[in-house]
């Protein structure tokens, strides 16, 4: 019986992970209401300057936007795809758009990027 419990909470447990892993990020709640958000409940945005499967942002650019990092096992999945960077970097995109996170969002739901860059930084929506 312990040997069975064990295997199930073990199983239930593996698939929760990977349910985890298969959704690089979800939908979260924000001052300018519903916006995805990553693992941590942070802020994701898109930027003007980006091409559907294209980052323009790189080096100081990525250093206060960081890249929603896409691990090298990560595979597309419905409007979920991934972006290889000009660096060899992953990154996970939304309906075609690389999403990144903001250095001076604080804590979660801050929105602080939003409209950033004269207007070319916005709040990912799902």
């Amino acid at each position: 019986m312990k040997r069975s419990y064990l295997a199930l909470t073990l199983f239930c447990g593996a698939i929760a992970v990977s349910a985890v892993q298969a959704q690089p990020a979800m939908q979260g709640k924000t001052d300018k209401g519903p916006a995805l958000v990553d693992h941590k409940n942070m802020t994701l945005y898109t930027y003007d300057k980006d091409a559907k499967g294209k980052s323009n942002c790189t080096g100081q650019c990525a250093a206060n936007w960081p890249p929603l990092a896409a691990g090298s096992d990560a595979k597309p999945t419905g409007k979920w795809s991934v972006v290889t960077r000009d660096d060899g970097s992953r990154q996970w995109a939304y309906d075609g758009m690389p999403l990144y996170t903001f250095k001076k969002d604080n804590k979660p739901g801050d929105v602080t990027g939003d409209g950033a860059g004269g207007g070319s930084w916005h709040v990912a929506k799902p």
